[in-house]
C-alpha cells in the first residue's frame, strides 16, 4: 500500500496496512517518522536508506527552537531555551516574576501621542520572537497579540506592557505542552469573543483553541476582520473561524 497525502497538510503522509499505521511528515531534507509500531518505523528507515544517502539521527529532541522530551509517560514539547533567549536579548534574564502577562481589562490606544516613543525596532524584534514563541505558548495568545497591534508606532505604554509580558515568561519558563501516552483522543474545541473592545477600530477579538485529550493543539486570537453590528454577530464570526480550524484538525486526527 502506498503513501497517502494529507488534503489539508501537503508535507504529511500517512500509510496504513490493517492497524499499522506510519506517518512520515517532511520539512525542507528532514523527515519526521512517527507509527504505532518500532518494525514499521524500522523498516521504512532501511527502505529510504537502500535509496538514499541519509543519516538517521534517533529519537526526535529539538526542531525548530522545541525541545522534544519523549519518555514511558508520553511526550513533552516546549520552548524553554528560546524564551530564556528572549529575556537575555532584552536585558531582563534576571528580572522579577509577574504571574499575569496581562492586566485585566488594560486599555490601550494607538493615539496616546503624548507619551515618548520607544524604539519601534526593538520592540518589532521582541514581539516577532514571542510570536515564534506562541507555538508552545497558548497562554501568551491574547496579551501577545493585543500588544502587536501597536508595533508599528510603540509608545512608553505598550514598552511597559511588554515588560509585563517578558516578567511573566520569567516566572513561567518551564511552562511546556505534555501528551500523555494512552490518554483520550476526544478532539475538543472552544470558541469566544469580546465585541468591540478595540477603541481603534471598533472591532472584536476573536479566540478558539482545540484540546486533543487534555492537551491543547491549536489555538488563535485575533482581531476579526470586520466590525460586528452587535455582540450576537461577533460570536457567529468567532465561531465560523473555529468551524474552520475544527474541519481541519478533525481531519488531520482521524
Amino acid at each position: 500500500m502506498k503513501f497517502k497525502k494529507y488534503s489539508r497538510e501537503s508535507f504529511v503522509y500517512r500509510k496504513q496496512e490493517g492497524e499499522n499505521l506510519l506517518i512520515v511528515a517532511v520539512y525542507v531534507d528532514d523527515l519526521f517518522v512517527t507509527g504505532n509500531t518500532l518494525e514499521n518505523i524500522k523498516e521504512f528507515k532501511v527502505g529510504m536508506s537502500s535509496n538514499f544517502d541519509m543519516s538517521d539521527l534517533g529519537r526526535l529532541t529539538y526542531y525548530l527552537g522545541i525541545e522534544v522530551n519523549q519518555n514511558k509517560a508520553g511526550i513533552e514539547i516546549k520552548k524553554e531555551a528560546y524564551a530564556c533567549r528572549i529575556l537575555k536579548e532584552a536585558g531582563l534574564d534576571s528580572c522579577n516574576p509577574t504571574h499575569i502577562p496581562m492586566e485585566f481589562g488594560l486599555n490601550m490606544t494607538k493615539g496616546q501621542q503624548r507619551k515618548p516613543d520607544i524604539d519601534a525596532t526593538m520592540d518589532q524584534r521582541h514581539i516577532d520572537c514571542l510570536r515564534y514563541l506562541l507555538h508552545t505558548r497558548p497562554d501568551l495568545s491574547f496579551a501577545v497579540g493585543v500588544l502587536s497591534r501597536y508595533m508599528q508606532a510603540p509608545k512608553e505604554s505598550h514598552g511597559r506592557v511588554m515588560k509585563q509580558i517578558l516578567r511573566y515568561i520569567q516566572g513561567t519558563l518551564a511552562y511546556s505542552l505534555k501528551f500523555k501516552k494512552g490518554g483520550s483522543k476526544k478532539l475538543i474545541g472552544y470558541s469566544d469573543s469580546s465585541h468591540n473592545v478595540d477603541p481603534d477600530g471598533g472591532r472584536s477579538t476573536t479566540g478558539h483553541v482545540f484540546y486533543f485529550g487534555d492537551t491543547p493543539i491549536s489555538w488563535c486570537s485575533q482581531k476579526q476582520d470586520r466590525v460586528p453590528l452587535s455582540s450576537c454577530e461577533a460570536e457567529f464570526m468567532a465561531a465560523t473561524e473555529a468551524d474552520k480550524q475544527a474541519i481541519l484538525a478533525s481531519r488531520l486526527v482521524e
